[in-house]
């Protein structure tokens, strides 16, 4: 009888042990992790879920922080697309955190997908069908999920034939690297692209956005027309996908409207791409500045 007191009192100091376990640290053990990408259906596109199905953190508007760019073969920025041309999708975080990540689908009117996407070397491509029909999604790798990964890339092929304009639901995670699910920040965005044969009335609408430059001003003139009040602003972006300067510019006015933004001085000569947001809009368009 003596022999099992020995074994019988270590069990039960393992038991109490065990149930002094720092619960903080049981949370980390048992937290979700996406650092390799999540599945499909989060990017906060018509019928699906966003990052905070995952990451307690809340949902704020991403049209300026989400800085999305599709360049041509020339690799210039583009506001229009070609039926069956194929394009370099370039996204970054304008804060660039130290722990973050993303997922992005394409849809057209209907909301099926549109087009088709190709992963590049930091970025993976998921799939999840929505009411019934299959969407693909790019996102980050388990390598590509911190700053030092500062653009994100993909291939989008549009598609065939006109499918009007398409957008790009885009949706990002500044995560605050503690290990857990809880306290990171969600950016939503959405980015519209007309084809390139769209009507008169289509542009007028959806996409009367233009810029230009004054090297005597040293300022880009933006004009746009709006059928709203909204607040507007704009980020400059270099080839690189690096946001270089960025301004808040107010309240727009119903119609047409016409605004000079001083650029800073030291800014090279030669091409960037102008991101220009009124309200949850957003519109892009190449500009060359010459000194």
């Amino acid at each position: 009888m003596k022999k099992s007191i020995l074994p019988i009192s270590i069990l039960f100091l393992g038991l109490a042990a065990f149930s002094f376990i720092d619960p903080q640290l049981e949370g980390i053990q048992a937290a979700p992790s996406n650092s390799g990408g999540p599945s499909g259906g989060q990017a906060g596109a018509p019928g699906e879920q966003n990052c905070t199905s995952c990451h307690s953190g809340a949902t704020q508007n991403g049209s300026t922080e989400n800085q999305l760019i599709i360049n041509n073969d020339i690799g210039f920025g583009i506001t229009q697309y070609t039926p069956g041309a194929t394009y370099t999708v370039n996204l970054s975080m304008a804060s660039n955190p130290a722990k973050k990540g993303f997922q992005v689908t394409a849809l057209n009117g209907a909301n099926t997908m549109s087009g088709n996407f190709i992963a590049g070397a930091n970025t993976q491509i998921k799939t999840a069908t929505i009411s019934g029909g299959q969407r693909k999604y790019a996102t980050h790798k388990s390598s590509s999920n911190t700053s030092a990964t500062q653009v994100w890339n993909w291939t989008w092929e549009a598609p065939a034939t006109s499918e009007g304009h398409v957008t790009f639901y885009v949706a990002t995670n500044k995560a605050n690297n503690n290990n857990n699910d809880n306290g990171d920040i969600i950016y939503l965005s959405q980015h519209v692209f007309l084809n390139d044969d769209a009507s008169l009335q289509d542009a007028t609408v959806e996409n009367t956005f233009e810029v230009g430059y004054s090297p005597e001003k040293g300022a880009a003139l933006i004009t746009f027309s709006n059928l709203t009040h909204a607040q507007t602003s704009m980020n400059l972006v270099n080839l690189d996908g690096k946001s270089v300067f960025s301004k808040k510019l107010g309240s727009a006015k119903i119609g047409n409207n016409k605004e000079w933004v001083e650029l800073p001085n030291g800014l090279a000569s030669g091409m960037y791409v102008l991101h220009f947001f009124v309200g949850n809009k957003a519109y892009s368009a190449p500009i060359s500045i010459q000194h």
